[in-house]
C-alpha cells in the first residue's frame, strides 16, 4: 500500500475546534519541553512473543543493538536476555521449537526481503532449513502433534508459493500443496485434509475455496453472485467446522462458522464494525476475537464450553495489536499501542487475574506525560456525511492559547487512520500543532457504504 503524508495548513473551522475544545474551566499547561525529532524516533520496537516450553519466558524480537536480535523475556521480573548478536542482517523471533529451547527465526540476506527460516540450537549454531538461494519462505503453524510445522515457499515457482510440510526429527520438506494456479495458501486442516485458498481479485473482492489434498476436488466456499471479502480464520480442532471472515450481505466483517460435512453456515459472532481476526486457544477453551472499533483493536475473549466473556483489566488509550494464549491457557500475552508510546508486551494471567507490563519502548528521554492521547472526533461533511477523523490536540492549547492546525491524510486505496503512537505526529503536537487525521471517505474501517463512498 502506498503511503502518502500530506500536512495542509488550516484557519479558520480546524483553529476554532481547537480553541474550543477545552472544557470550561480547564487551564493549559505551558511548561511542557519540547524534544527533537531525533528524540522522537528513538524508541526501542519489540515484536513477537512466543511462550517457552515452560511458559516462563517470551521470545521476541528487538531492535536495540540497532537491528533486530532475538531477546527472552523473562516473564517474573520482566528481564530481557540477548540470545543473537547479529550486525548485518535482522533476526525476527518465529517460535521456540515444541519441548526444546531451540528456536525458529526467519532472516533475509542484505535486505533482499528473501526470507529463509532458521533453526537456532542450544549451542548457538544456526542452520538455514530452507536454503535454496532464491528461496522465499514464510513459517505457516505447527502440526497437531507439533513434531512438524508447515510452511509456505517459493522455490520451485518464484511467482507462486506451495504448501511444504518439515519434521522437526528430520528437518526435511515434504510438498503437501503444488500452487500452479496462483492461489493464496489461507489454512490447512488439523488433520491436513484440506487447504483453504484464497484467489484475491480486488482490494474489497475475493474468492474463497475448499481443496481435498486426497480427493484433489476444489469446492468454492464464497457466493459466486455476490462481491465481498473472505478471510479464513482456522479449522477447529475436530476438523468438523471452518471458521471464516466475511462482509458478504452486511455491512461489516463477521465471523462465520462452516460445515465442512453439510455445507451449512452460521453467523456466530457480529458487532456494528468489522471482525479483524478470531482464533481458538490450544485445547480450545478460549476463543479471541479482535473487533476495529472506531480506529482502534477491541478485544473479545470467550470460554467456548459456556460462552462467557472473560473480563480483563483495560489499558487505557490501549490498541490490542496481536495476541497469544500460551499452551496451558493459563497466561496471555498481548501486544499492546498507546497514542504516547510504541508497542509494548503485557502478560496477564487468567488464574491470577493480574495485567503485567513487561516492555518499555518509549525513549526513556521522553516523559509521556509531556505527550497527549489521540481524541476520535467527528464533523459533517458538505453533504452532511458524517467524517471520522483522530484528532490529536497539543497540551498548551488553550481559548486563549489558539494553535494552528495540520491535516493528516492517509494512504490508499482504502486505508484508516488509526489510534496509536506516532513519532512524527507527536512531535508535531509536542512544537505546538494540533492534527487531524482524516478518515476520509474511502477510508477502511466504517462500513462498506462508507468505503465505496468515494466512488
Amino acid at each position: 500500500m502506498k503511503h502518502a503524508i500530506f500536512a495542509v495548513f488550516l484557519f479558520g473551522t480546524i483553529s476554532l475546534l481547537v480553541s474550543c475544545s477545552k472544557q470550561p474551566g480547564e487551564i493549559a499547561k505551558t511548561d511542557i519541553p519540547k524534544y527533537t525529532i531525533e528524540q522522537f524516533y528513538k524508541n526501542k520496537s519489540i515484536s513477537g512473543g512466543r511462550f517457552s516450553p515452560d511458559e516462563t519466558r517470551l521470545l521476541v524480537s528487538n531492535n536495540e543493538s540497532g537491528i533486530y536480535n532475538l531477546y527472552e523475556i523473562t516473564i517474573a521480573d520482566a528481564i530481557q536476555n540477548q540470545i543473537t548478536g547479529s550486525t548485518v542482517e535482522s533476526f525476527f523471533a518465529i517460535d521456540y521449537v515444541p519441548g526444546t529451547d531451540e528456536i525458529l527465526y526467519t532472516a533475509d540476506k542484505g535486505g533482499n526481503e528473501i526470507d529463509h527460516i532458521y533453526l537456532l540450537a542450544k549451542d548457538g549454531s544456526s542452520t538455514d532449513l530452507t536454503p535454496a538461494p532464491n528461496e522465499k519462505a514464510n513459517f505457516a503453524g505447527w502440526s497437531l502433534d507439533k513434531k512438524a510445522f508447515y510452511y509456505l515457499s517459493n522455490k520451485r515457482e518464484p511467482k507462486f508459493f506451495d504448501l511444504y510440510k518439515m519434521s522437526i526429527n528430520t528437518w526435511k520438506p515434504v510438498m503437501l500443496y503444488k500452487n500452479e494456479a496462483g492461489y493464496d495458501v489461507g489454512d490447512i486442516s488439523w488433520d491436513e485434509k484440506n487447504v483453504v485458498l484464497v484467489q484475491n481479485i480486488t482490494t474489497t473482492e475475493n474468492r474463497f475455496y475448499l481443496f481435498s489434498l486426497q480427493t484433489k476436488e476444489m469446492k468454492e466456499i464464497s457466493d459466486p453472485d455476490k462481491q465481498g471479502i473472505y478471510l479464513p480464520s482456522g479449522f477447529t480442532k475436530d476438523n468438523r467446522y471452518l471458521l471464516y471472515i466475511t462482509d458478504i450481505g452486511g455491512e461489516y466483517k463477521y465471523l462465520v462458522q462452516y460445515d465442512l460435512m453439510s455445507g451449512e453456515r452460521k453467523k456466530i459472532f457480529e458487532t456494528g464494525w468489522d471482525v479483524m481476526y478470531c482464533y481458538d486457544s490450544e485445547n480450545e477453551k478460549y476463543r479471541v476475537i479482535s473487533v476495529n472499533e472506531d480506529g482502534k483493536n477491541s478485544l473479545s475473549i470467550f470460554e467456548n464450553k459456556t460462552g462467557n466473556k472473560v473480563v480483563f483489566p483495560e489499558i487505557p488509550d490501549g490498541d490490542v495489536l496481536a495476541v497469544a494464549i500460551s499452551p496451558s491457557e493459563k497466561l496471555m500475552r498481548l501486544t499492546v499501542g498507546t497514542s504516547k508510546a510504541p508497542s509494548n508486551q503485557y502478560v496477564y494471567s487468567f488464574e491470577t487475574k493480574e495485567l503485567k507490563k513487561l516492555t518499555n519502548t518509549l525513549n526513556p528521554d521522553i516523559n509521556p506525560d509531556d505527550l497527549v492521547s489521540a481524541e476520535v472526533v467527528r464533523f459533517k461533511s458538505f453533504d452532511n456525511l458524517e467524517i471520522p477523523a483522530i484528532f490529536y490536540k497539543p497540551l498548551t492549547a488553550s481559548p486563549a492559547n489558539k494553535v494552528s492546525a495540520l491535516v493528516w491524510v492517509h494512504g490508499g486505496p482504502g486505508g484508516q487512520s488509526r489510534v496509536g503512537y506516532s513519532s512524527i505526529i507527536q512531535y508535531l503536537v509536542n512544537h505546538g500543532y494540533a492534527v487531524l487525521a482524516v478518515n476520509n471517505r474511502g477510508s477502511s474501517g466504517y462500513g462498506k457504504e462508507f468505503r465505496y463512498a468515494n466512488h
